[in-house]
């Protein structure tokens, strides 16, 4: 059975009154949500908080869900809404995250296939990797960042992402492309500092 059929019959179980369903569905994306969360707060008390909300809304919200999407795609879009207000009411620019490098740090240090690692300048020249890719991600406008985000980090499909974000798959797919050259534009000088050879 697919994860999305699972989910579905955990969904049907909880709009039936079976609350250990929702439980499962809270065990299941709690970590998820959390880390969601922590892309716009930095406060780790605050991002558990917004995140017992976030279930909280989707508990309440789960009697009009029919499915159309899966679950995560779903609760996805409940969470960044539920993040957005929150800002939006504390009026606390202050706790727009502009740094997150745990995602990025181990997608690209953990590519052996970029450079030799072994080595120290090999592992040096993989952190500045990182955190160039890191800041070209938050420099990214809000849109862009969401969608590449969606995509190369949470795995999430175009038509998924489509549905997150509340716009066409053309769409995605465009900012997608933009948010990647963006990326590299700002790789670029980092990489052409180095042997050409290894990329």
């Amino acid at each position: 059975m697919s994860e999305r059929n699972t989910d579905q019959l955990l969904v049907a179980r909880v709009q039936q009154g079976d609350q250990r369903a929702f439980g499962l569905l809270v065990t299941k994306y709690q970590k998820k949500v959390i880390h969601l969360v922590a892309r716009f707060v930095y406060d780790a008390h605050l991002t558990e908080d917004i995140s017992q909300d976030v279930f909280i809304r989707a508990y309440r919200a789960l009697p009009s869900f029919r499915g159309d999407a899966a679950f995560y795609t779903w609760l996805y879009r409940i969470t960044i809404n539920t993040a957005k207000n929150h800002l939006i009411t504390q009026d606390s620019g202050k706790n727009k995250c502009i740094k997150n490098t745990i995602d990025f740090d181990e997608v690209f240090t953990q590519c052996e296939a970029l450079h030799e690692i072994s080595t120290p300048e090999g592992i040096l020249h993989s952190k500045q990797l990182a955190r160039t890719v890191n800041q070209a991600i938050y420099s990214l406008s809000e849109e862009l960042r969401s969608a590449i985000v969606l995509r190369e980090i949470d795995g999430l499909s175009y038509e998924e992402i489509a549905l997150s974000m509340q716009c066409s798959i053309g769409t995605v797919r465009s900012r997608i492309f933009r948010a990647r050259e963006l990326i590299a534009k700002r790789l670029r000088p980092l990489l052409d500092r180095q042997d050409n050879k290894r990329w």
